[in-house]
């Protein structure tokens, strides 16, 4: 692992995972498996000494980072919140779509909510932060966030994270291949992973 390495960490099953409804920042708890998972991410990540450690402040995240064992290292950001998805969250997209033909998060407008490129602009100030920091940096966060994290990371639009599925409690790093920003490695998952429906 290099200097500027950031390693991301999506947390751990909820029941609204499980049901596939949009959950931004309604702060519900991991359930026992995702608590689980959190455990098992941690032996995933065996120890790796970061320098920095940043975490979502809504509690499947940061429950996730403590278990993971790094619960004396976790900094809370507001960067790395999950998207504001306004009058959409707690929705299913098929839910959705009964009322708005092919919506996606990834296409329409986010009423009361953000933008792609508002989050966009966020995860830029994150990896802002990533980059300044002493050694490689782990991020525990949530998947629509992350997916446009690593878009933003290798230059492409905020809409592009659209093509990255990022599973619950899944390690993911973005790296470098020379001075080449890269996805060295995606959606790794422990090993008590559930497949849990595509927003």
């Amino acid at each position: 692992m290099t200097a500027h390495d950031i390693v991301l960490i999506r947390h751990g099953q909820t029941e609204w995972s499980i049901s596939g409804r949009h959950t931004g920042r309604t702060d519900i708890p991991l359930t026992d498996l995702g608590r689980q998972q959190a455990d098992a991410l941690g032996e995933m990540l065996d120890g790796e000494a970061f320098p920095t450690v940043l975490s979502s402040p809504l509690q499947r995240a940061w429950e996730t980072m403590e278990r993971a064992g790094y619960a004396a290292q976790g900094i809370a950001s507001q960067d790395i919140l999950e998207w504001d998805y306004g009058v959409f969250e707690g929705r299913t997209t098929e839910a959705i779509r009964r009322e708005i033909p092919d919506w996606s998060v990834w296409t329409h407008p986010m009423t009361g909510g953000e933008s792609a490129d508002e989050v966009g602009a966020r995860a830029d100030l994150a990896i802002e932060q990533c980059l300044a920091a002493p050694g490689p940096v782990a991020v525990f966060a949530h998947g629509h966030f992350l997916r446009i994290m690593t878009a933003r990371w290798m230059g492409l639009p905020a809409s592009a994270g659209k093509h990255f599925s990022l599973g619950t409690a899944t390690v993911s790093t973005l790296g470098w291949e020379r001075d080449n920003r890269v996805l060295q490695m995606w959606n790794d998952a422990c090993h008590l992973n559930s497949m849990d429906p595509v927003l």
